[in-house]
């Protein structure tokens, strides 16, 4: 069964200005895994659909822009689920300092 790991990421830069940072820095959040990358990108509206491909597994992740605050929605499969600390803890430092006004 997949793990979910949500994040609120609070930023000051309005909706548009986010999500242009969010296009440019969303390779950034595969660092959290070894050998992690981000393989396929979309958007619809504001929010970002990607996928971090490690070892072997996929990730499922959403990231949903608004006005304050960036809602990230990380759906690990088993496999990665001893990684879920180290994936936690990459949201909570690179989104906030990739949103830094």
């Amino acid at each position: 069964m997949a793990e979910t790991i949500t994040a609120n990421i609070a930023h000051q830069l309005g909706r548009v200005e986010a999500r242009r940072r969010i296009a440019e820095g969303m390779d950034g959040f595969a660092d959290a895994i070894p050998g992690g990358a981000v393989t396929e990108k979309r958007w619809e509206e504001d929010t970002a659909f990607f996928t971090i491909e490690a070892l072997g597994q996929r990730l499922a992740c959403r990231l949903d822009v608004m006005d304050d605050v960036v809602v990230a929605t990380f759906e690990l499969p088993t496999l990665l689920q001893p990684f879920a600390g180290a994936i936690r803890n990459k949201l909570e430092q690179y989104g906030p300092k990739l949103l830094e006004a």
